[in-house]
């Protein structure tokens, strides 16, 4: 353990949009912000190839190359970026009281306050064959790369309102939606149910389950089985899309910050502000209903001025 303990005004915990975002506003506003990316630099983003859908790039951009200009515009303003992981924290309850954070298991820090941004990770099916292929036609947002499935067939791997939601969208844009659920029936509610029942390009197949994805650089298509029967059959698609939940990022703020049963930190009405005065949560750690790179950058911006704002109040 370091005997020498860093102090800083804003420490932010995370590297996506929500913290590349946070830095920009909390560097403009001379806060000197200090961030930590975590294992996965730049977030769920860099996992994706294609990015049409935010706001500044006409022409389109990759995932890798959005999340390096969001942090050469942090860095623009004097943001210090280190790559690195937060490992356990002490957060104080006090108006005013210094937030004690540990990076790598050595490195001592005292905040005035903190950003969190760590995000959420998609869960997968865990196969190979669909590791291997993520960014080449497995995806875990159909917001995010349905258009780029237009007038094709794709399947959807889930039960539940998400994978439901994902799949009427999808609907929409492809030519053709099978869904995979692995019991008899769909955890969804009967409302979206009822919804992917009467669209008339949507396949729902129960018992059914992935046993490869196939495709050398790209999806092919999916090898199933029915977990019942036992009887394997290949459906001919070029998207896979996976919607069986997100697990947030917050194991480490457990016990310490409000959360709810799923482990999403609450935030206080339309602020950033967890239960702790001077820690602040954006993006996907804290949204689980829009899960957008743009709606993640606007509540950095958000915890950016809360930040500035409670330091602030303390003069």
């Amino acid at each position: 353990m370091s005997d020498t303990i860093e102090k800083i005004k804003c420490l932010i915990i995370g590297s996506g949009p929500a913290g590349y975002t946070a830095a920009i506003y909390a560097a403009r506003a001379d806060l000197k912000p200090v961030m930590y990316t975590g294992m996965q630099m730049g977030g769920q983003l860099t996992t994706t190839t294609e990015v049409d859908n935010f706001p500044g790039y006409p022409n389109g951009t990759d995932g890798t190359a959005m999340m390096e200009d969001l942090k050469n515009q942090a860095e623009r303003f004097g943001t210090e970026v280190r790559f690195g992981l937060v490992t356990s924290v002490d957060l104080s309850s006090e108006v005013g009281g210094v937030h004690k954070i540990t990076v790598d298991e050595t490195k001592q820090i005292e905040a005035q306050t903190v950003i969190i941004s760590t995000g959420a990770t998609a869960k997968y099916l865990g196969l190979e064959s669909e590791q291997r292929l993520i960014g080449g036609g497995v995806s875990a947002c159909a917001t995010c790369d349905g258009f780029f499935y237009r007038n094709q067939d794709v399947v959807v791997v889930g039960a539940g309102d998400t994978a439901a939601e994902e799949a009427t969208y999808l609907a929409n844009i492809c030519k053709k939606v099978t869904v995979l659920v692995r019991k008899d029936y769909m955890r969804a509610s009967k409302a979206m149910q009822h919804r992917v029942n009467k669209t008339k390009n949507l396949e729902v197949k129960y018992n059914t389950e992935i046993d490869e994805v196939l495709g050398d650089k790209v999806v092919e298509g999916v090898r199933v089985f029915n977990n019942i029967t036992g009887e394997k059959e290949v459906i001919d698609v070029t998207g896979l899309f996976v919607a069986i939940g997100h697990k947030p990022n917050t194991d480490i703020f457990k016990g310490i910050l409000e959360m709810d049963d799923t482990g999403y930190l609450i935030t206080k009405g339309k602020s950033t502000k967890t239960n702790l005065p001077g820690v602040f949560a954006a993006g996907d750690v804290q949204d689980k209903e829009y899960r957008q790179a743009v709606t993640a950058a606007g509540t950095g911006c958000m915890a950016a001025l809360d930040a500035e704002r409670y330091l602030g109040a303390l003069d």
